[in-house]
């Protein structure tokens, strides 16, 4: 079988090879926010704002190189790779992800502040809003007259070992005149996390319908959960456990959508970063200017186009 072209994960290195070697056109996906190291953009791994002057890019600038000390060892088992293909040697590990003919972001550029340094084949296409399959539907267990604020809790993309955290986050709502919805996904199947009158506790449920009623989410920061959140303007709670996860966070915070905890925080200092978010209505009107960003850049069909144009472009 022969493809007309590759769309692939951004760090799929092995796909990119094989499209270089036989000349196929090739896109990446890059599936959150921009994160290679790029001049001027602030790098990834442990959630920075944007620089301020020119000591935050000097800070910038030494950990680029960091960074870039830390893949080298990447490139001389990927130049080994490309030579089995016939393909000359790269001179930098990012590059062979570079070179491909488009890049996709599934992110909103408003939100990424990465997005004004990107080379010239990236584009931003907006985040990908759907519920998983395997959300199950979902009814509130409260009375309908119940008006207390609903707090939705998200940790479940993978798991990190975050039950614990979970724990404290529902002692922290179960202590707050709230409703609250927290949904461990399929990473703890075997959790004994146990709900209260005002929390409930569930395998999952359709995080797009409830975040049209909630006034908050808790969160790891997962691409995808907080991009759901600020597409319906809800302002959130993050708790950045690894990985994106702070350099997400750190875009919430500096667009004013929300405030950043660490995973070690107390019940105490969970509950009043939760009552802060609800109490002050700039978070919520931070997260509303984001929304109608995020709906404005919101465009699946032209990516299907995209891709099909790149298809259509093989001899």
């Amino acid at each position: 079988m022969r493809p007309d072209a590759v769309v692939c994960d951004a760090f799929l290195f092995g796909a990119m090879i094989a499209a270089e070697a036989v000349r196929l056109p090739l896109a990446l996906v890059v599936p959150n926010i921009w994160i290679m190291p790029t001049k001027g953009a602030t790098p990834m791994g442990p959630g920075l704002p944007p620089p301020k002057g020119p000591l935050g890019r000097a800070r910038d600038n030494a950990l680029r190189v960091v960074v870039d000390r830390l893949f080298a060892s990447g490139l001389p088992p990927l130049n080994a790779a490309r030579a089995a293909r016939g393909l000359p040697p790269l001179t930098s590990f990012y590059e062979q992800a570079l070179r491909a003919e488009r890049i996709f972001v599934l992110s909103s550029p408003t939100f990424d502040y990465a997005a004004a340094h990107v080379p010239a084949n990236v584009e931003y296409v907006g985040p990908v809003l759907d519920d998983p399959g395997w959300a199950e539907p979902w009814t509130a267990p409260w009375p309908s007259d119940n008006e207390d604020p609903l707090v939705l809790v998200g940790f479940s993309s993978t798991f990190q070992n975050q039950e614990a955290l979970l724990g404290r986050i529902v002692a922290a709502l179960a202590a707050l005149p709230v409703r609250a919805v927290v949904t461990l996904g399929q990473m703890l199947p075997d959790s004994r996390l146990q709900g209260t009158a005002n929390v409930q506790v569930v395998g999952s449920a359709p995080h797009a319908s409830i975040l049209r009623q909630a006034s908050a989410v808790v969160t790891h920061c997962g691409h995808g959960t907080a991009m759901k959140a600020l597409a319906a303007g809800v302002p959130m709670v993050c708790i950045p456990m690894g990985r994106d996860q702070n350099d997400t966070a750190a875009r919430v915070v500096h667009a004013g959508a929300g405030v950043r905890i660490s995973p070690g925080a107390s019940v105490t200092k969970i509950g009043a970063a939760v009552q802060r978010v609800l109490a002050e209505r700039r978070f919520r009107d931070a997260a509303g200017r984001l929304a109608t960003a995020i709906a404005d850049e919101a465009d699946d069909e032209a990516l299907l186009a995209k891709c099909e144009d790149l298809a259509a472009r093989t001899p």
